[in-house]
């Protein structure tokens, strides 16, 4: 059962993680380069507040984006401001979808996000929670995927193996922590390969955010796993 109260608590805490760590910044540091091809600081900090709009969009039952593109000019254009005006307008898109968050409501309904997706409401927070804390990691400012809190790792890895299960180009898989175990990929009887390693190098892998260099693989070769 998705608590989405319990997360939107943590998307609070991990939004105070990420201004906190922001904020020894100057407006420098907002042009440099991100962790992510073609961002800059600036870029991940305006996708981070264009995103909590875009998911009170969702709840509110409105389209998450105007359209793809209308989405990718709102980026480019608050991707500049000085680090004050990211940091304010982010502070005040979160405290907006919280506020929406925390309303009475059916959180069993079923919302359309991007491209045609559809989830379950209650998981809306849960997305949210993941962007903050992979968009924290992207920034570059010493927050890594290691010091993640263990229950949103240990959730993402499962979120994201789901998302890959069934797909047609990614064999059956099987991911392990050593003490945990997920499949994803092709539908099989038994997986043809196996993927060990830690709960930070798994997560890495699964978001695109690590080659998987440091995972151990039986049965065959690491999969390449589709864009996100």
């Amino acid at each position: 059962m998705i608590d989405h109260a319990h997360d939107l608590a943590s998307v609070q805490e991990a939004t105070e993680r990420l201004l906190t760590a922001v904020a020894p910044l100057d407006n420098a540091s907002v042009a440099r380069p991100s962790r992510l091809p073609g961002w800059t600081v600036g870029h991940v900090l305006a996708h981070l507040a264009r995103n909590a709009d875009a998911l009170t969009n969702v709840l509110d039952g409105r389209p998450m984006y105007a359209s793809a593109e209308a989405r990718d000019a709102d980026i480019e254009r608050d991707a500049p401001r000085p680090l004050d005006a990211q940091v304010a307008d982010l502070r005040a898109c979160d405290a907006r979808f919280r506020a929406r968050g925390a309303e009475p409501a059916d959180w069993t309904r079923t919302v359309e996000l991007r491209n045609g997706v559809t989830d379950s409401a209650a998981q809306v927070p849960f997305r949210r929670w993941a962007e903050v804390e992979l968009h924290h990691v992207d920034l570059g400012t010493g927050y890594e995927l290691e010091d993640l809190p263990e229950e949103f790792t240990e959730r993402e890895i499962d979120f994201l193996a789901h998302r890959f299960l069934a797909h047609p180009d990614v064999p059956a898989t099987r991911i392990t922590d050593g003490t945990r175990a997920w499949r994803t990929g092709q539908e099989a009887p038994e997986a043809e390969l196996t993927v060990t390693g830690g709960p930070a190098d798994l997560l890495g892998w699964l978001s695109g955010r690590r080659d998987g260099s440091a995972l151990t693989v039986t049965g065959g070769t690491l999969p390449a796993l589709p864009p996100l």
